[in-house]
């Protein structure tokens, strides 16, 4: 069972988060084939202060 996994930054609303959950799992089964019911996602909200890139935390840029 596939399990796909999404780190982003918190703030997206429930609609955003079933269009996303939705488009994930057609887009895996259209190219990697199984069934909607095989795939298994998790989102995680993560805060900007908790996130960082080149040494600077996201809530700082």
């Amino acid at each position: 069972m596939p399990m796909i996994r999404v780190e982003m930054y918190e703030g997206r609303t429930p609609e955003q988060k079933r269009a996303l959950v939705r488009a994930l799992t057609d887009a895996f089964v259209e190219t990697a084939g199984g069934t909607p019911d095989a795939v298994q996602i998790v989102l995680t909200d993560v805060a900007r202060g908790d996130w960082a890139a080149a040494g600077i935390l996201a809530s700082d840029k």
